[in-house]
């Protein structure tokens, strides 16, 4: 029976990638020259942004969402935290949301299901599991999934007939 699976990733690799040029960008940048202005990927799922304020740490958001996109990852997996004084200035935590949450994956299935699409959809852990008997069908859910706003960037993977 054909089916797909339903995943939303990120490349680690070109995460850390993206972080490195957005650092060395804010080193080179003249607006913030003799700031303590940085980006740091810390744990692989949190960037950490400091600077001296508030309106700095808004300037580096353009910038990173710039070398994120140009790395190919969707900036709707990053979740911005609130901006926190620390010390001699402020950081702000910006989470990457990886992998489907149930209530997302809930939102997939009961789509798949109101769109009378003949596939079946279930949720196995952080992914979703499309079946069907044609391939056609496969397509038109992935067609649909693609369409829908989930809040969450989607990868389709193991197609298989």
């Amino acid at each position: 029976m054909p089916s797909f699976d339903v995943v939303s990733e990120v490349d680690q690799h070109e995460l850390s990638n993206a972080v490195d040029h957005t650092q060395k960008e804010i080193g080179t940048r003249f607006d913030f020259k003799g700031t303590s202005a940085k980006a740091e990927l810390s744990e692989g799922k949190t960037i950490m942004l400091h600077a001296d304020s508030d309106f700095q740490i808004q300037q580096i958001h353009p910038v990173l969402y710039q070398k994120l996109t140009a790395r190919k990852i969707d900036i709707a997996c990053l979740e911005a935290g609130k901006v926190e004084n620390s010390g001699k200035g402020v950081k702000q935590a910006v989470t990457v949301k990886q992998g489907i949450d149930k209530e997302t994956a809930k939102k997939a299935v009961a789509k798949i299901k109101e769109s009378k699409i003949k596939v079946q959809a279930q949720v196995q852990g952080e992914q979703l599991r499309v079946n069907g008997k044609k391939r056609d069908d496969l397509q038109a859910a992935m067609a649909l999934l693609k369409g829908a706003e989930l809040g969450l960037p989607m990868q389709f993977q193991n197609f298989r007939d």
